[in-house]
C-alpha cells in the first residue's frame, strides 16, 4: 500500500528536484573560476583544520553556514541514544553498510548511473567504499552531530560533492533525461533510508534485534543528517514506520537490473575479499550480501549464488563453533558476523585512500570497544 503522501505522482516530481542552495553555490564557484582555491579549502575541512567563514569563497560562506544548522525538530537525546546504538553494534553496523546498504543502492537502476558516470564506484571502488564508511563512522560517533563534529563536516562535504557531481554531469551531455535529476530528491532519500531503515532491518537479520526506542533513536539521527544534507523535509518523515514504508515505496519504483549495477556489486565483492587478510572468509561477502538484502534483490545486482555450507562451514569449523545443520539462523549468527566486520574495518582502516587524503579514523573508545586493530598494530 502506498502513503497517501508519497504517491507516484508526487515521487515523480522529487525526481526533478535536486537541492538548489548547493547547486547555487557550485554553480558560482564555477562562474568565477573559484573551484580550485575550494578545493584546497576542502582539503583542510576534511583533515579538520580551523577554517573561518572569511577564508571561504564567498559563494560557499551562505552554503556552509545555512548548511551548518540543525532542524528545529532535531531532538539531541534521540541522537545520542542512537550514536549509542552504533557503538554497541559495532562491526555488525559495518557489516550492515557494506553488505546491505550498499548493494541496495545498487538496485537503483537510475540513480546507479550517476556512480557509472562518474566512473568512482567501479575504477576506485576502495577510495568510494573507503569514504562512505568514513561518513556512517563520523555521524554516528559520540558528538559527531554536535556543533564543527566530524558528521556534520562530512554531510556538508558530501552535499557539496553531489552538486559538483550534477553540474560536471550536465555539462557533459551524457546524462539521459528520462532518469530526472542527477542525485534527485528521492534517490537522496532512497540512499539515505540505506543508511538507517535498511541498517535496522539487516541488523536484525545479522542478530542484533533493535527495540522501538533504539529503531527510532538511530533512524532519528540519520533523519538529522539527511536534513543537513539537502533532503526535502517531506522525505523525511518523523516515525521510523513511516521512514521504513517510504524506503519500500521508494524501492519498488526504482529497483530494475542494470548492468551498471551488476558491476559495482561485482567490484564490492571483490574488494571485500582483497581487503580481508588470508582466506578464512572466502565466499562470506556474497553469502552475507544475499541473506542481508533477499534473494530478488540479490538476483538484480546479480549477486553470485551462494551456498552456506561451502561458505560458512569451513571458518565456523576453523574457529571451533558448533552448528547445528541446516539451521541458518545459527550459521550467520551475531558472534560469525561480527568477526567478519571487525576483520573488515581493520582492512579498511589499513587501506590507502589516496594521495594527500587523511588515513581512516575510528575514534579511540571505539576501536577500544570494537576490538579493532589500528594501522601501526597490524604491522
Amino acid at each position: 500500500m502506498t502513503d497517501m503522501r508519497w504517491t507516484n505522482e508526487f515521487l515523480d516530481s522529487m525526481r526533478e528536484q535536486s537541492d538548489a542552495p548547493a547547486d547555487e553555490a557550485v554553480r558560482s564557484l564555477f562562474a568565477q573560476g573559484l573551484v580550485g582555491s575550494a578545493n584546497e579549502l576542502m582539503k583542510q575541512l576534511v583533515a579538520k583544520e580551523s577554517v573561518s567563514v572569511e577564508q571561504l569563497p564567498a559563494p560557499l560562506r551562505g552554503y556552509f553556514e545555512q548548511s551548518a544548522r540543525m532542524p528545529s525538530w532535531a531532538d539531541p537525546e534521540l541522537i545520542r541514544e542512537g550514536q549509542a546504538v552504533f557503538s554497541r553494534c559495532g562491526s555488525l553496523s559495518v557489516v550492515a553498510l557494506v553488505c546491505a546498504s550498499l548493494p541496495t543502492c545498487y538496485a537503483g537502476a537510475e540513480g546507479v548511473q550517476v556512480l557509472h558516470l562518474t566512473a568512482r564506484l567501479q575504477t576506485d571502488t576502495k577510495r568510494r567504499i573507503v569514504e562512505t564508511a568514513q561518513m556512517v563512522v563520523d555521524v554516528m560517533s559520540p558528538g559527531g552531530l554536535e556543533p564543527d563534529g566530524w558528521g556534520i563536516r562530512d554531510a556538508q562535504k558530501v552535499r557539496l560533492m553531489h552538486a559538483a557531481v550534477r553540474y560536471l554531469i550536465h555539462q557533459s551531455g551524457h546524462w539521459n533525461p528520462k532518469w530526472g535529476q542527477p542525485i534527485n530528491q528521492e534517490d537522496m532519500a532512497g540512499t539515505l533510508v540505506t543508511f538507517s531503515v535498511v541498517t535496522i532491518r539487516a541488523l536484525a537479520k545479522l542478530g542484533y534485534t533493535l527495540s522501538e526506542r533504539e529503531a527510532q533513536a538511530y533512524y532519528h539521527a540519520w533523519r538529522v543528517v539527511g536534513y543537513i544534507m539537502g533532503v526535502d523535509e517531506r522525505l523525511l518523515p518523523e516515525k521510523y514506520e513511516d521512514g521504513a514504508l517510504l524506503a519500500d515505496t521508494i524501492f519498488k519504483r526504482v529497483f530494475c537490473a542494470s548492468p551498471e549495477g551488476q558491476a559495482m556489486t561485482r567490484a564490492l565483492i571483490e574488494l571485500m575479499e582483497h581487503i580481508i587478510p588470508g582466506n578464512i572468509f572466502d565466499g562470506l561477502s556474497r553469502t552475507l550480501i544475499r541473506h542481508l538484502v533477499g534473494d530478488s534483490t540479490a538476483e538484480l545486482i546479480a549477486v553470485p549464488p551462494s551456498d552456506w555450507t561451502k561458505s560458512l562451514v569451513k571458518p565456523l569449523q576453523l574457529l571451533g563453533w558448533v552448528m547445528d545443520e541446516g539451521d541458518e539462523q545459527n550459521v550467520v549468527n551475531a558472534k560469525l558476523s561480527e568477526l567478519f566486520g571487525r576483520k573488515l574495518l581493520e582492512g579498511i582502516v589499513w587501506v590507502s585512500r589516496g594521495h594527500e587524503r587523511p588515513p581512516f579514523r575510528i575514534p579511540e573508545e571505539l576501536r577500544q570497544s570494537w576490538n579493532v586493530r589500528g594501522r601501526e598494530q597490524q604491522l
